[in-house]
């Protein structure tokens, strides 16, 4: 595999990244209400982590965009929580340790801009996802947190950063 670059997302991103996560969803038989999926911001990636203490990492590989994952402080989320966003990863590019790579890079920025804890959403059909989440520190939650308008998704996890 040739070298993978991550860096922050740009304009001319939001096309592939949207295809991306679309894809995705759908590879999972997510592609239904309550995600991401059907969520207009998906189309303008590049828009939405423009809001302060927000970032959104691409990773890329031979010019091509092969996963992404970012860092956004969700509507209604506690003071010092922000939330582990749009995590996903073309199949290729699964299983070979970017994901972890993708998610430390967006756990040590939260850390350097003030965030305490970090919360994340997923569906339980993406299990090896949370497995990795796990490993991080994520713990389960028996409810939502937050109002991200993603009913879709029934697994909430959290994890606490240490200053």
């Amino acid at each position: 595999m040739d070298e993978i670059s991550i860096r922050t997302i740009q304009p001319t991103d939001n096309a592939a990244l949207a295809s991306l996560v679309r894809t995705t969803l759908t590879e999972f038989g997510l592609n239904k209400p309550g995600t991401v999926y059907y969520d207009g911001s998906t189309d303008h990636l590049f828009e939405l982590f423009q809001k302060e203490k927000s970032v959104y990492y691409v990773a890329e590989q031979e010019g091509s965009i092969i996963g992404g994952a970012g860092i956004y402080p969700s509507d209604g989320l506690p003071e010092g929580m922000c939330e582990l966003v749009k995590m996903y990863l073309k199949p290729a590019a699964r299983g070979k340790g970017l994901g972890r790579t993708l998610i430390q890079r967006c756990l040590d920025f939260a850390a350097a801009v003030g965030y305490t804890q970090v919360y994340l959403e997923t569906m339980p059909e993406l299990e090896q996802a949370a497995s990795v989440y796990k490993k991080f520190g994520f713990v389960h939650l028996d409810q939502q947190l937050g109002n991200t308008g993603h009913f879709g998704c029934k697994v909430w996890m959290l994890k606490k950063l240490h200053p």
